[in-house]
């Protein structure tokens, strides 16, 4: 293997979830496509990092400069935050269209023996927006049905459910799934049966 092939390679098998084998078959497409294909390519990525960002409020991807798609609608639901790991969480979360409410997002999830404790993802922001609103009524938890992910979940609901009824959808997915992954028919299936953590 050439060493500009190897260090593409490298390169792609960085990303999340593509292997050795993956990662020179995209190499090779790049390579056979058109000069200006490949150049609108990388200017797509280029614009993507430049121009997107985390909103502060929510944590979901958002333009730079313009107001977050859901906290800044005034048709969505304020008496729900649907609690989720990652901002790619939300758009599967989107795609069913059966939730209309508010988002947040955590960056993470807790685990111990990675040493990633509260103050290591945003509970705290969290908990100044459930503590800052005057209508909320039910806070859903959307983690990963995992080891981690039922950790959060039950760390967040002994943290409000003096707050807020504290609801967990429903393991339409399987144990070890990951939302980003799934189906969107079991994530919609899963998020209509949600139930009360007690």
């Amino acid at each position: 293997m050439n060493n500009l092939l190897k260090r593409t390679t490298e390169s792609i098998t960085s990303l999340p979830g593509i292997g050795h084998k993956s990662a020179v078959r995209i190499a090779y497409h790049l390579l056979k496509r058109r000069g200006d294909e490949f150049q609108s390519f990388i200017q797509s990525l280029i614009d993507f990092r430049e121009n997107t960002e985390f909103c502060p409020i929510c944590g979901s991807l958002k333009d730079k400069g313009i107001p977050c798609e859901f906290c800044d609608n005034p048709a969505r639901d304020k008496t729900r935050i649907c609690v989720v790991e990652q901002p790619t969480d939300v758009y599967v979360i989107e795609n069913t269209r059966d939730y209309h409410g508010l988002y947040h997002v955590l960056m993470g999830v807790l685990s111990p023996l990675e040493g990633v404790g509260p103050e290591d993802i945003r509970i705290r922001e969290l908990m100044e927006r459930v503590e800052k609103s005057d209508h909320l009524e039910e806070i859903i938890i959307a983690t990963n049905p995992d080891i981690e992910g039922n950790a959060t979940a039950h760390y967040l609901h002994e943290v409000f459910r003096d707050r807020a009824t504290v609801t967990r959808i429903a393991s339409g997915l399987g144990i070890g799934s990951q939302l980003d992954y799934a189906d969107t028919g079991v994530v919609s299936q899963a998020f209509r049966s949600r139930i009360s953590m007690g």
